[in-house]
């Protein structure tokens, strides 16, 4: 199995690509980030390959920057070259910047830029790693979501990185359907990431949530077992919860635990129109 992994320096796509390694994967993973001074929260895409390898599959960083479609392109192209073909994308890559609070117009312009790294570049890596797929005869595309694509979280620009993500999902799978290529959208819940840790330990002991966070690697879980599922291709163009989708295909967490669907307290996915499934 060959996947790519975009944004694994450390977060989400880190988890998920050590999980597919997990699963006896070849993992390329992206990043901008070449040693730990790069972020306050550390993490290479390097570091990101030996731990896949250490897992038990085998880890390749690549240096990208996904706000630049000619480096995109270069890197797909070598997989072309050097594997020629790809069973898995999954689309993590974003640029996120440091919270801020007040309405949309009083916080920096530049929290717009995740709609260009984490929605366009979403569409730039599925472009390029398309044909590659289609040459596999059997293949997927995750878009990393998040329930804020129906409810308010992190404000306008979040919210339209992630809804954009689902219906982009949505959209490439009806037009993927005849190649036998699926994509999804899977919403992840709370994650015990770098980022999350730092935050959650800056705040009151009364003021930290008290659900249990899902690891990063549980999301990966769940991709390799929908990769193998009979089911893929009947799932392809939702948006998922991943603590449900988990569940319909058995995946634990990695301490055996069953993360928890917040449908009920964040909203839930919306049903496909009948011109997205015909």
């Amino acid at each position: 199995m060959i996947a790519v992994v975009t944004g694994a320096s450390r977060g989400a796509g880190k988890g998920i690509a050590i999980a597919l390694g997990e699963a006896g994967a070849t993992v390329y993973v992206t990043g901008r980030s070449l040693a730990d001074a790069d972020s306050p929260f550390g993490g290479t895409v390097s570091e990101t390959a030996e731990r896949i390898t250490r897992a038990g599959g085998t880890g390749i960083a690549a240096a990208v920057d996904h706000a630049d479609d000619a480096a995109v392109a270069a890197f797909f192209a070598r997989i072309g070259r050097d594997d020629g073909r790809l069973d898995i994308l999954v689309n993590n890559a974003a640029r996120v910047s440091a919270p801020a609070s007040g309405g949309f117009w009083d916080k920096p312009l530049d929290m717009v830029d995740l709609i260009t790294v984490g929605l366009r570049s979403h569409y730039v890596a599925s472009y390029h790693a398309a044909p590659l797929l289609i040459a596999n005869g059997r293949g997927l595309i995750v878009n990393t979501g998040h329930y804020g694509a129906v409810c308010y979280y992190h404000g306008p620009a979040y919210g339209a990185q992630k809804a954009g993500g689902d219906k982009m999902a949505a959209d490439m799978a009806k037009e993927l359907r005849p190649h036998n290529v699926a994509a999804v959208s899977i919403w992840m819940g709370g994650l015990d990431t770098e980022r999350a840790r730092a935050y959650l330990a800056a705040l009151p002991q009364s003021e930290r949530p008290k659900q249990k966070r899902e690891s990063p690697q549980f999301t990966g879980r769940v991709i390799a077992a929908l990769y193998a599922s009979e089911r893929m291709m009947g799932l392809s163009g939702r948006a998922l919860i991943g603590a449900e989708l988990g569940a319909t295909l058995g995946v634990t967490d990695i301490d055996g635990s069953r993360p928890h669907s917040n449908r009920y307290t964040m909203g839930g996915p919306s049903e496909l129109h009948r011109s997205l499934i015909d």
